[in-house]
């Protein structure tokens, strides 16, 4: 299979992104990687840490601090609270915090000062500084003075003032900035949900910090028993003309009400109720009397009425009246009288008939006496006639009277409403002055004895121990500091880090198979100098340079087994799959930079092929930079150039190996010969190429980068495969990207890539966990020691 033939549209896409696929997401393996990584940057920057945390202790001076706890009891000062209309209650937060900025205002610090006299204290004015702050100061004076201050508006110059003026002002600023300072530096604090507060002060002088707390506490206290007195004051003094306004109106409340009460004569009787009220309640009593009256007498009168209406006849069967009337006695003896004659008659006409004289007496008495009681009845009738007449005249005049009554009461009911307003008014002046009294006389009593709201419950003492620096705090504290400025290094090395460092970067950044590492070679010369005529022109070059660069083209032969050859098998393997079928196979060693070892990789590759029984020709394609005919002590008067430009072939400048039956073509720099590329393009080097494809089974061509010059991508139709070498931890991943982007003819024909130079003791820190990165000290049982392969890599 021709994999330079392969279509363009099928090969594997280079990735969308150097940083964007999903699989860069950070893990936790991926920081522990990171971490042990940058283990030595954290080491370090944490030692610095704990250097300038110790340095930092030895320069600071130590400070104490006193505290004095403060308890804010409303119950000490009640009855103030009681009679101030200042008075708060404490039963938010907002109190306690208006306390806390009461503490560390401007006038209890005043007070402080002038009661210690701190302005001239120079233990408070200037205490002793640490190193790092007198270094502030340093720079802050260095740039007052390259940019003094504005002179302050009104002042002027103060040495063109007389001398006890410029004194007078200056204890004005120290004593400012002694209230200032004190102000700054008192610590007030709420102690958990409680209402006590803690006070202090910390200072290089512990006794000086025990004089400004205990002062500071004394301060409050006293400010706060004069707010007590100065509002009990204020209350007395404003309830005194409270109480003189009071009095008038609740005098001309009360006078209004009396005037009131006789202009509308709303005198009232002893249970309170209004005269005319009680007038009417008379006069419906005796209507509804009256109108019971009139009721009976017209009862009484229509049924006697109806009796003498009926005739006289019938008078004696309805003759039923009352035994309470006047007239019941003779109407009941006529009653009588005419039930006897009534029955004599009846006995007489019964023995001698109607027609007996005596039963006609009989019946003529009857008749008298039944004309006797109706002519009663209609005098008792009349009777009862008049004296319907006169209840129902009584009863008319008083309902003429409750009328009047009602109209009369209406109008008191009115004006009583207005009164009870007046009254209600001259009441609630009268209570409020009484009890506006009370609380005057109690306020007067309070001036004499003023109690503020605070206690002071702990006094400062004086600290034995210094409160600050402390060395626990402050060395963990530069410890943790370190640890994250070494994390910040450390991340900020891993965000630099845009080289390769492990094949799965090479796979998935830019899409080439990996072929494996090549470890840093040749640090020191070689002692062996039996392979110095290995190339019979080279020049017996004895200098240890010379040496250490012929060394470190033949490590594949000198040592075989190494990990260096056997990454070099990895490559024959990959592109002889690739370019099975193929009879001779030219093979370009390319790099993106200059000094990433292409050469020494060429001249390795060739020399394992050669020392495999292959028939290799290793050819310097570099022609302005021939490395590798330097590094090999070659020094021939005819290169690749004249054999192209001439039309020779290979065998009339190439030189061999005696040990592994090498042809190597060597480059001759011919002054500034800059033609290069259409020299490597053209059909002289193709025909040259041709020559020796007749010979050789493996062409290795070392061709210069791909970066500078363009001489590897006109050699390109030329090669059947590229390898790719890239400097471990040196050449970015984006411009090896970038390149491959620009340069697709030349992407499509590389095989893989090899990383170069590779420090096998780190890089099994940026392997992930598992991979075979982690396990290359394994495998040292299988390689050569590299000791072994500087003594075996000799010219």
């Amino acid at each position: 299979m021709n994999y330079a033939n392969f279509p363009l549209d099928k090969r594997m896409p280079l990735p969308n992104s150097d940083a964007g696929n999903g699989e860069d997401f950070i893990d936790i393996e991926r920081l522990l990687g990171m971490a042990a990584r940058q283990a030595k940057v954290v080491a370090v920057c944490a030692a610095i840490g704990l250097f300038l945390g110790m340095l930092y202790l030895q320069t600071t001076p130590p400070k104490y601090v006193s505290v004095s706890s403060v308890l804010i009891d409303e119950g000490l000062n009640k009855i103030v609270d009681d009679i101030s209309a200042a008075s708060t209650t404490m039963q938010t937060d907002s109190a306690i915090l208006s306390q806390i900025e009461i503490l560390t205002s401007t006038r209890l610090a005043a007070v402080v000062v002038d009661k210690l006299k701190l302005a001239q204290n120079d233990a408070f004015m200037n205490p002793p500084q640490s190193a790092f702050a007198q270094g502030v100061g340093l720079i802050r004076g260095l740039i007052q003075y390259v940019r003094p201050s504005p002179p302050i508006p009104g002042m002027g110059d103060i040495s063109k003032l007389d001398p006890a003026t410029r004194d007078a002002l200056i204890a004005t600023s120290s004593r400012d900035y002694a209230i200032l300072k004190l102000q700054n530096e008192i610590q007030a604090d709420r102690v958990g949900r409680s209402y006590v507060i803690a006070l202090g002060y910390q200072a290089t002088d512990p006794g000086l910090a025990k004089a400004i707390t205990k002062a500071y506490a004394d301060a409050y206290l006293a400010d706060q028993l004069d707010a007590s007195f100065d509002a009990t004051e204020r209350a007395a003094v404003w309830l005194q003309g409270r109480l003189t306004e009071l009095r008038e109106s609740s005098q001309q409340a009360s006078l209004a009400v009396e005037k009131f009460r006789a202009e509308h004569g709303l005198s009232a009787n002893s249970d309170g109720q209004l005269m005319s009220d009680k007038q009417l309640a008379d006069l419906n009593a005796q209507l509804i009397v009256a109108q019971a009256d009139t009721a009976r007498a017209s009862a009484r009168y229509q049924q006697y009425k109806s009796i003498v209406d009926s005739g006289s006849d019938n008078a004696f069967k309805d003759a039923a009246i009352s035994s309470d009337q006047p007239s019941s006695s003779v109407i009941s003896a006529l009653k009588t009288r005419y039930l006897t004659v009534a029955k004599r008659q009846q006995d007489v006409e019964a023995n001698f008939g109607p027609d007996h004289p005596q039963a006609v007496a009989l019946a003529k008495e009857k008749a008298d006496i039944s004309k006797q009681i109706f002519g009663e009845l209609k005098q008792l009738t009349e009777s009862y006639r008049n004296e319907y007449e006169v209840a129902l005249a009584r009863e008319t005049a008083l309902r003429a009277n409750v009328a009047a009554a009602q109209g009369k009461s209406s109008i008191d009911n009115q004006s009583q409403v207005q009164l009870r307003d007046l009254d209600q008014k001259a009441t609630a002046l009268t209570t409020l002055y009484q009890t506006f009294l009370g609380r005057y006389e109690e306020a007067a009593q309070q001036q004499s004895f003023p109690v503020g709201k605070i206690r002071i419950i702990s006094d400062a003492s004086t600290p034995l121990s210094a409160s600050s620096p402390r060395t626990v705090v402050v060395l963990g504290l530069s410890l943790v500091l370190g640890v994250l400025m070494g994390a910040g290094f450390g991340g900020l090395n891993e965000f630099n880090e845009r080289f390769f460092r492990t094949g799965e970067e090479v796979r998935d950044r830019v899409g080439l198979k990996f072929l494996g590492y090549l470890p840093t070679i040749g640090s020191r010369p070689a002692k062996d100098d039996k392979q110095t005529d290995a190339l019979p022109d080279a020049k017996t070059a004895r200098s240890p340079a010379a040496i250490e660069r012929r060394a470190r083209m033949r490590v594949s032969i000198d040592a075989p087994a190494s990990m260096f050859s056997e990454t070099l098998r990895s490559a024959k393997i990959a592109f002889d799959v690739v370019m099975e079928g193929q009879g001779s196979r030219v093979v370009g060693v390319i790099s993106v930079l200059p000094g990433e070892g292409k050469s020494t990789v060429a001249a390795n590759l060739a020399g394992l092929l050669a020392a495999n029984g292959a028939r290799t020709l290793l050819i310097d394609g570099d022609l302005r930079n021939p490395g590798l005919s330097r590094s090999l002590g070659m020094e021939a008067e005819q290169g690749l150039m004249e054999a192209v430009v001439n039309g020779q072939t290979w065998q009339s400048v190439g030189k061999i190996d005696r040990q592994t039956k090498l042809a190597i073509i060597p480059a001759v720099l011919r002054g500034n010969f800059s033609h290069t590329s259409e020299l490597l393009s053209s059909a002289g080097m193709r025909r040259f190429i041709e020559n020796a494809k007749e010979t050789f089974e493996y062409i290795v061509v070392d061709l210069p980068p791909l970066g500078p010059v363009v001489d590897a991508k006109a050699f390109a139709p030329l090669v059947d495969g590229f390898v790719l070498v890239t400097e471990w931890g040196r050449t970015p991943r984006a411009m090896v990207r970038s390149m491959l982007e620009s340069e697709p003819y030349v992407a499509n024909k590389i095989v893989g890539a090899v990383l170069n130079k590779v420090d096998l003791k780190k890089l099994a820190k940026y392997g992930s966990f598992g991979a075979s990165e982690k396990f290359f000290d394994k495998y040292s049982s299988y390689y050569l020691d590299k000791s072994e392969v500087r003594s075996k890599a000799t010219v």
